[in-house]
């Protein structure tokens, strides 16, 4: 107001006082929940239950590490009479609600709160973040024709899967609600701590609308401020839940015959799991079987995107607490100290219990590799979508996808423009980078149907492409997948397109000699031959020209 009325009148000696007027038009209350009465949590002894307050720690007496300090406890609380919060009437409803991800909001708002919203809000899955229970109220407050329309600023994940329901629902509805506008991926700075974050933005109206569509081709960091210079193009049709116009890949079914086969590794929620080759065999690694046994070869997204940190996991699945200190005490101590304190504030009963296993050990997994010699994988999170084998004694990490084969017919399919194009329309974008889903990427890709001739010139360019990276990064240990595949976008980008003027191609300047000495260690050249065959052969077995 102050920036206004100066500009207007070029002083500030006829500001009114006071400058800010109570209109009663501004609320500090809950936006999505409210309650009758907060009461402080008690056991069933009537002592009141706690939890880590999230940010306080203290160096662990043995490792010296920062863990989670056990004495920084907060109050918990219950919510009694929960029902969702009535908003004042508005003919538009624009907001920025908080950042806040399901698997962040039991620990920020505690369990007590996250249980009573989730129990009133049926629209809203619990893997959906804080954000959706905004867009569904507005959502619906549009639909019944008691607002305009809203928009929201919200974090880029609105297009995954577990978000994308609540938008979904509203857009199939028999009064639907339309999307008018659309922002997929735009960068943004956090209020909060200064950090860089990707947002979507979304303009909901009801009835049946074709919308506006805003897709990022570039962007720049101003270098007056902390803005950014984005460059658009702009498409109009009717925008589904996944933010895109064309062919409506969201109501794609999952297929039977794909549904045993993916699956993301174990999620260890305990670095001290973690241990280099000197600490291994510190603890008997390869001098005692039965600690042998239970080190493994670990591997996780980024050992597959760049350098491999050549790291072994401690995998005490299936063992008590009993037969893990009786049968390999070195690890029981060693676990004890290194996981058990970060585990004893894990809001998760079952991991602050069996505080030695993997938080998420993955049965399921394990049954599925299990008699295989390897296996493919792909990083859950990369700039590029590639897929590698990985040998069956190496154990995945939660941020590998895995898919249950050692056939390289899959491995090429899967490697093909055809699903790398697929998985990064029906995946998910984390920040600026593509994300892999089993539900959406690979659950309902349909295969070709190829011959025996075909399926076998598929099998042999899968295993020529696996074997090719392998062997030139073995010879190269300073090469990876990411830079390969970087220079590997670029020569297409220099490619003359048929019937293009050079001139008209993209401004791409020519490799760098930093880029020509990762196409020479690569032999990139090489590479691209062999997705270009590979692109046909797969093409071809889905009968196109």
């Amino acid at each position: 107001f102050l920036q206004w009325h100066i500009r207007t009148h070029g002083t500030v000696s006829s500001v009114p006082e006071p400058i800010l007027r109570n209109h009663h038009n501004i609320e500090c209350r809950d936006a999505v929940l409210d309650w009758d009465e907060r009461k402080p949590m008690v056991d069933e002894e009537g002592q009141p239950v706690t939890r880590w307050d999230g940010r306080t720690t203290k160096p662990n007496p043995v490792t010296g590490q920062e863990v989670p300090d056990p004495e920084a406890r907060v109050q918990a609380y219950t919510y009694t009479h929960p029902r969702p919060a009535q908003w004042p009437e508005a003919d538009y409803i624009v907001g920025n609600p908080p950042f806040i991800g399901a698997k962040l909001i039991i620990e920020a708002l505690g369990e007590g709160y996250a249980f009573a919203l989730r129990a009133i809000h049926s629209n809203v899955p619990d893997s959906a973040d804080l954000v959706m229970f905004w867009w569904d109220k507005a959502a619906e407050l549009v639909r019944e024709g008691k607002v305009k329309r809203f928009g929201f600023i919200t974090t880029n994940s609105l297009r995954q899967t577990f978000n994308r329901k609540v938008v979904q629902h509203h857009l199939g509805q028999k009064n639907p609600l339309s999307l008018a506008f659309a922002i997929p991926d735009h960068p943004w700075v956090d209020s909060a701590d200064g950090a860089a974050v990707r947002v979507a933005m979304t303009v909901g109206v009801a009835g049946i609308e074709v919308g506006q569509l805003h897709q990022k081709v570039d962007e720049r960091a101003s270098e007056q401020d902390e803005a950014y210079e984005v460059t658009f193009t702009r498409s109009t049709g009717k925008i589904y839940s996944d933010l895109t116009i064309g062919a409506n890949l969201t109501g794609v079914y999952a297929l039977q015959s794909n549904g045993n086969l993916g699956n993301r590794g174990v999620a260890l929620f305990g670095s001290g799991f973690i241990v280099s080759r000197d600490e291994a065999a510190s603890l008997g690694y390869g001098k005692d079987a039965a600690v042998s046994n239970r080190i493994k070869e670990y591997r996780n997204g980024r050992d597959i995107t760049q350098s491999s940190r050549d790291v072994l996991v401690i995998d005490l699945f299936n063992l008590s607490e009993v037969e893990l200190r009786a049968e390999v005490p070195t690890l029981y101590q060693h676990v004890f100290a290194n996981v058990k304190p970060e585990r004893d504030t894990n809001n998760r009963e079952s991991r602050r219990k069996n505080w030695w296993l993997f938080g998420e050990p993955n049965t399921k997994l394990r049954e599925q590799l299990h008699g295989l010699g390897r296996y493919i994988v792909t990083p859950a999170t990369s700039k590029h979508r590639f897929f590698t084998f990985l040998d069956s004694s190496i154990l995945p990490d939660d941020a590998l996808f895995t898919i249950a084969t050692d056939d390289a017919y899959h491995l090429g399919v899967l490697s093909s423009a055809v699903h790398v194009h697929w998985a990064l329309r029906q995946g998910a974008i984390l920040g600026p980078t593509p994300r892999y889903i089993k539900s959406s990427c690979l659950e309902n890709f349909p295969f070709p149907a190829a011959t025996e001739a075909q399926q076998a010139r598929i099998r042999e360019l899968g295993e020529q492409l696996d074997a090719h990276r392998k062997r030139q990064q073995a010879q190269h240990p300073e090469l990876t997948m990411t830079g390969m595949y970087n220079v590997l976008e670029k020569l297409r980008q220099l490619e003359v397109v048929p019937g293009q003027a050079r001139d008209d191609r993209l401004d791409v300047a020519p490799l760098s000699p930093k880029e020509k000495q990762i196409y020479d260690q690569g032999l990139v050249g090489i590479l691209k031959q062999l997705h270009d065959e590979l692109d046909a052969a797969v093409a071809e077995a889905y009968g196109w020209p």
